[in-house]
């Protein structure tokens, strides 16, 4: 006997899913967002793609619901990809890397840098620390605030200088479009070896209690993903 399961517009959304990681330009696009955000340019850039052969990878990953962007905080010319998670369930690599330490790192270190190392401490025992571009002058209330309603210890009382904090072999990531091209351009304070961004929504420009949640959900969804691939070195 045959059972017959309705799938609704799932066969046709799984299909355009396949269709666009068959490609092995547009797999290795996939890949590079696993974990990360990046803009066109970029992709690019460490893939050795052109600019046309990109844009037509990117519309069709796009059409298929596997990418989304969005403008840049910093410099509203440029774009940010990032992967939207759910498209890709059971379908993620599993690769483990082991790493000293994770570092953090925005402009002001004073909202999502600061939630980020605080939901990494609870997510994984690599160790993690954070610093920021232009240290502000305290931790915004607003993230003190989101902190303690979802439980979470800030690792410090105040904003670091990254230049202060950073160590040869830390691991990256950072969480603000400003801090990610102020350190992509040459003659950067310092070039990591291993480094992500995570394109986060400021929550101290907007100042409510929602989008210092908002900043929280998304950093949690990323870290989830993040610890998983990454042990102590």
């Amino acid at each position: 006997m045959i059972i017959e399961i309705s799938d609704v517009g799932g066969v046709g959304r799984r299909s355009r899913v396949h269709a666009a990681l068959a490609d092995p330009a547009r797999l290795r696009i996939v890949d590079h967002l696993v974990l990360g955000d990046a803009s066109p340019g970029e992709l690019a850039a460490e893939l050795g793609l052109t600019s046309n052969l990109m844009t037509h990878h990117l519309h069709v990953l796009e059409r298929a619901g596997l990418v989304a962007r969005h403008r840049s905080e910093a410099d509203g010319r440029r774009s940010y990809l990032r992967l939207v998670p759910e498209a890709l369930a059971g379908l993620q690599s599993t690769t483990v890397a082991a790493v000293s330490r994770v570092v953090f790192v925005c402009t002001a270190n004073s909202a999502r840098s600061q939630l980020a190392a605080a939901l990494w401490s609870r997510a994984s025992a690599v160790p993690a620390t954070s610093g920021g571009t232009h240290p502000a002058p305290r931790i915004a209330p607003g993230a003190a605030s989101t902190a303690g309603r979802h439980g979470l210890r800030l690792a410090t009382t105040r904003p670091q200088q990254i230049q202060c904090v950073i160590e040869p072999d830390d691991f990256v990531v950072t969480v603000c479009d400003h801090a990610h091209e102020e350190l992509g351009r040459r003659g950067a304070p310092f070039e990591p070896t291993a480094r992500l961004h995570w394109s986060v929504a400021d929550p101290v420009r907007v100042g409510t209690e929602s989008a210092f949640d908002a900043a929280l959900v998304d950093l949690q969804d990323r870290i989830t993903r993040l610890a998983s691939r990454l042990a102590a070195s």
